[in-house]
């Protein structure tokens, strides 16, 4: 099991001490799919979809196992709803959260499970600052609306991405429509998360995600919107981005 101590001074601190209390006091609810964490259960099946098909495609890999040799970092990996099936489909997956609660449920939940996974308490500038081989797929999932400075958080993200490699990031955007279904909806009236969770100024737009992903040196696709229909409890992929989103990003090779 790795390492869960706390992480040293950095010298960009993207952590943002209220957001990691926040989770912490709710890690142990990661895998139960009745817990506060339903919402996330629930989209998870269309994200981790499109983040196989995208790597498939990127990388031209098919099989069982396809992943097989890839290095995937999944940053604010949370109780690791996407490490493990990373992991499963070949992956050598390294998971890291500023929240060490966060990583101690995940590491216990992977063993449980029968998987090596190599769990961190920690942030991105820290594998910077510790000269980490920067990785072949980056997952940045729902993290950047969690983070001190999103726009440095992106740029030192794309600095762990290898040449010829991916970042796939998914978040919410910065709108009155998203305001309106993921924070009044989801967290005021229906109460599928905690009063709090997101904060509408700490939002991103597509338009600061990649323009900060282009001073990492990244190319990136055109955003992909993620939408929930209440009437039949699905979410779909689409050309809807106003709520939630997600972003391909590839780094040219050197």
């Amino acid at each position: 099991m790795a390492s869960t101590a706390a992480p040293e001074t950095l010298s960009r601190p993207s952590v943002d001490p209220e957001e990691v209390e926040k989770f912490s006091r709710i890690a142990a609810d990661w895998w139960d799919p009745d817990s506060k964490f339903k919402p996330l259960h629930k989209f998870n099946p269309i994200r981790l979809a499109f983040i196989r098909d995208t790597i498939c495609s990127h990388f031209s890999l098919a099989g069982t196992r396809p992943f097989e040799g890839l290095r995937v970092l999944d940053i604010g990996c949370g109780g690791g709803l996407a490490s493990e099936p990373m992991a499963r489909l070949g992956a050598t997956v390294t998971g890291v959260d500023a929240a060490e609660a966060n990583v101690k449920t995940a590491a216990v939940h992977a063993a449980e499970q029968g998987l090596e996974i190599d769990y961190r308490h920690g942030v991105a500038e820290q594998l910077i600052e510790a000269g980490e081989p920067p990785f072949d797929v980056v997952l940045n999932l729902e993290v950047m609306e969690h983070v001190a400075n999103p726009h440095t958080f992106l740029v030192d993200c794309s600095a762990l991405v290898k040449p010829g490699g991916l970042m796939i990031c998914a978040t919410i955007n910065r709108t009155s429509k998203a305001f309106a279904l993921a924070i009044v909806g989801a967290e005021w009236v229906m109460g599928w998360l905690p009063r709090g969770t997101h904060r509408f100024h700490k939002l991103v737009q597509p338009r600061e995600l990649t323009a900060a992903l282009h001073e990492g040196r990244m190319e990136t696709d055109d955003a992909v919107g993620v939408s929930y229909n209440p009437l039949n409890d699905q979410w779909t992929l689409g050309d809807d981005t106003s709520v939630n989103y997600m972003v391909v990003a590839r780094k040219p090779q050197a």
